[in-house]
């Protein structure tokens, strides 16, 4: 594809949020501050994904099961990530093999943290700072999984630019198409 028909392909840009999102009003909140429409389906691993519409039809069906490229995991706080590391860590860990295995990559996302606020131990766990900074880096390793800190009210506008950009560079690299 040339730059003009990648820019035209972009304009289709759609955010896909998981079924298994829960429909809250801070939900509604976020994918309205995508930027960008929105529909829901199943999703392998992940929150969110990223669809477009291609020269020769949909990226992805929506009515089936999607198996994305780059997902992004939405973590309410530092708090549930610490669940996720611990208690759920069994389940945690098999949908990033389930992304590992499809050649995905996961952003991570927090919301209302920063690494700083793990490093100091500011959220409601057990869990050892030092042991919950050595998981994430090594899933991040492992699993191709990049961090990424917010707060709250940002999360969707960031969750649109990193599939945007992600699908983008996708495209123009050939990947796509």
């Amino acid at each position: 594809m040339d730059a003009f028909e990648i820019e035209n392909v972009l304009k289709s840009f759609r955010v896909v949020v998981d079924t298994r999102e829960q429909e809250t009003k801070r939900a509604r909140e976020r994918y309205d501050s995508f930027g960008a429409p929105y529909e829901r389906a199943v999703l392998d691993f992940g929150d969110y994904a990223a669809n477009l519409t291609l020269p020769a039809g949909e990226l992805h069906d929506v009515s089936n099961r999607i198996i994305p490229a780059c997902v992004v995991e939405r973590k309410q706080n530092l708090d549930e990530l610490a669940m996720c590391f611990t208690r759920s860590r069994d389940r945690f860990r098999r949908e990033f093999e389930r992304a590992q295995a499809a050649g995905a990559r996961v952003y991570l996302l927090t919301e209302n943290a920063s690494l700083d606020m793990l490093i100091m131990g500011q959220y409601r766990s057990r869990f050892q700072p030092k042991a919950f900074l050595a998981s994430l880096v090594a899933w991040s390793i492992r699993y191709d999984m990049v961090p990424v800190f917010c707060e709250m009210g940002h999360s969707g506008r960031i969750i649109r630019e990193i599939l945007y950009r992600d699908i983008k560079e996708r495209l123009e690299k050939g990947e796509i198409g």
